[in-house]
């Protein structure tokens, strides 16, 4: 499944229509594909969007979706009960616009450790990668630092941005809030 290349050697978004019988056309081969196939799409970072047939709706996150419901019913469920709850509980939820890029970020810094724990660890043994993991080395405990440092950097960005919002619905109201205490009236 490789993907055509445009000018600047930058791979081509791969069009994939969605048909009302759900099949999936992938235009690029004129065949048509599975939604394992499409994962396959994502697990190699090939660029790709999935339109509606008729209306040209975009429907890659639907698709995309579906790929995690068919892996969470797979046996090996990465989110559990409570985790997702608490994702249902945040849509409509003040904090909703907060999340996805906070879940964003937090993946993107998770994928980052696991490409360097991955770059350090081709050059290992398996006897080297046991004893690596067995001592719980300074490298594997500095990449899990750098993610906790970045996770907690993006929380505290959320935070001054609520408190900005926070001060300007307050200013609109004519309510001034004085540093860290409460607002004035």
């Amino acid at each position: 499944m490789q993907s055509k290349k445009s000018a600047g050697d930058m791979p081509a978004q791969r069009v994939i229509k969605k048909y009302p019988n759900r099949r999936l056309y992938d235009t690029e081969t004129s065949a048509y594909i599975t939604l394992a196939e499409v994962r396959q799409l994502v697990m190699d970072k090939s660029p790709f969007v999935v339109r509606d047939a008729k209306t040209g709706d975009d429907l890659t996150r639907s698709i995309l979706l579906q790929i995690i419901l068919e892996e969470e019913a797979g046996g090996a469920p990465m989110f559990t009960e409570p985790v997702l709850a608490n994702i249902i509980r945040f849509y409509g939820h003040a904090m909703q616009s907060y999340m996805g890029p906070y879940l964003e970020k937090n993946i993107q810094a998770m994928a980052e450790v696991q490409a360097q724990l991955a770059e350090k660890a081709q050059a290992l043994t398996p006897e080297m990668w046991s004893r690596f993991m067995s001592l719980q080395s300074p490298v594997l405990q500095g990449l899990m630092g750098n993610y906790v440092e970045q996770s907690k950097n993006v929380f505290l960005q959320m935070q001054e941005q609520m408190q900005k919002n926070t001060e300007q619905v307050l200013g609109a109201f004519g309510i001034k809030r004085p540093p860290g205490g409460q607002a004035d009236r």
